[in-house]
């Protein structure tokens, strides 16, 4: 086992790790708050860092049975810090794009992974890395106030940190839905399509936390035991798009989005309905690479494990941000982030206008020692171990 100390992971001042991410011990349980409310708990390098350390001396702490994770808040966590990647790409931080994105796929995949159980309390947004963070892990409780989206490709990127993975195996094709649209799901939406394994009422979360503190056991069968106790049952409201999942299926289905826009547009000759309209809309006003590239990621996700779609998803994270083929991502957090003006222009313009070329030089394999490296023994291939950091430094 390698320590994550003994690989000189970059060392937090205390003020700045306290302040991102709380870190408590709760008799055998271990509880993580991300604790930036003033920006929706976005993660930023350092509090990945930070629950890399703790999850792995966790892994193998014999006096650890269980993790929480929860965010500090109205909101669990709306993602990952955009304008830390539009502050490096102007040259106003020295921080490596790189090692940020390198680190966080890297902890995904040992979320994705972990030996001993994990359990989410959502409440509030549950969105990107945020979802990724937590997603993958053994429970995952929703409130009535919690609201899942993934709304990368209207910024210009795709659906990351393992997502592809996770939509992928959604029922039908709601996956490419929701990728594609942005689409926000409630709590009890989470619920039913199975992102969710428990819904709880918000005021009851305090309860449920005190009586899991509690437990001398962490065993799968008491900890399902616990959360089933709280766990009430719920179902999507009248105006759920849960409730069209056949049209979902029939619409997103197709070989690709030109395809299945056609398809949402001879629907909505035929029917008029407001619900195919406002999909139109949102596909027409989203970055036509961002929505090609995360279209067929998750349809190759469907055929890849969980390792091979995060070293997928690492390889169009890093185009992204290199701008291979396209700076829609900058564009994209320009214009709704950090202007907020909603305007962006997209380069290409067009669903035609990105080819298949671009589109196999984003997915196409880069040199091995470039790859993300997710290999025994647990929490190896750090960044800092990697080829690509002794080749490159912090470029």
């Amino acid at each position: 086992m390698v320590n994550a100390n003994s690989i000189s992971l970059p060392q937090l001042p205390a003020q700045d790790d306290a302040k991102s991410v709380v870190v408590e011990d709760k008799g055998i349980a271990r509880v993580v708050t991300l604790n930036r409310p003033r920006v929706l708990n976005c993660l930023n390098h350092e509090m990945v860092l930070t629950i890399i350390k703790h999850y792995e001396e966790w892994e193998t702490d014999e006096n650890v049975h269980f993790v929480v994770v929860k965010g500090n808040g109205r909101v669990f966590c709306a993602g990952g810090d955009l304008r830390m990647f539009f502050n490096a790409k102007k040259g106003d931080d020295s921080l490596s794009t790189t090692e940020v994105i390198y680190c966080k796929y890297w902890l995904d995949y040992h979320v994705g992974t972990y030996k001993k159980p994990l359990i989410a309390l959502w409440t509030g947004l549950v969105m990107g890395g945020g979802a990724g963070l937590t997603v993958p892990g053994r429970f995952r409780v929703a409130t009535e106030k919690a609201m899942f989206s993934m709304p990368e490709a209207a910024l210009g990127l795709h659906t990351d940190c393992g997502s592809s993975f996770w939509l992928s195996r959604l029922p039908g094709h709601l996956g490419e839905y929701l990728a594609l649209t942005g689409h926000r799901l409630d709590g009890a939406e989470m619920l039913t399509c199975g992102l969710a394994t428990h819904f709880v009422p918000l005021q009851r979360l305090p309860e449920l936390e005190k009586q899991l503190y509690e437990l001398t056991s962490g065993d799968l069968d008491t900890l399902q035991k616990t959360l089933d106790e709280f766990s009430i049952p719920t179902t999507p409201g009248e105006r759920s798009i849960l409730h069209r999942t056949s049209a979902i299926d029939n619409l997103f289905c197709k070989d690709s989005v030109e395809d299945i826009l056609a398809a949402l547009e001879v629907q909505f000759n035929e029917l008029a309905e407001d619900w195919v309209k406002e999909v139109i809309k949102i596909i027409k006003r989203s970055s036509p690479t961002g929505l090609k590239v995360t279209f067929n990621s998750i349809r190759e996700a469907r055929k890849k494990t969980w390792a091979e779609c995060l070293r997928t998803e690492y390889r169009l994270t890093i185009n992204a941000i290199k701008g291979t083929v396209s700076n829609d991502f900058y564009e994209g957090i320009r214009a709704i982030v950090v202007d907020k003006d909603n305007r962006p222009k997209w380069n290409p313009t067009s669903l035609q206008e990105v080819t298949p070329e671009d589109l196999k030089l984003v997915f196409q394999p880069f040199k091995e020692s470039l790859e993300l490296q997710l290999q025994d023994p647990r929490w190896s291939g750090n960044f800092l171990q990697t080829a690509y950091h002794v080749e490159h430094g912090n470029q």
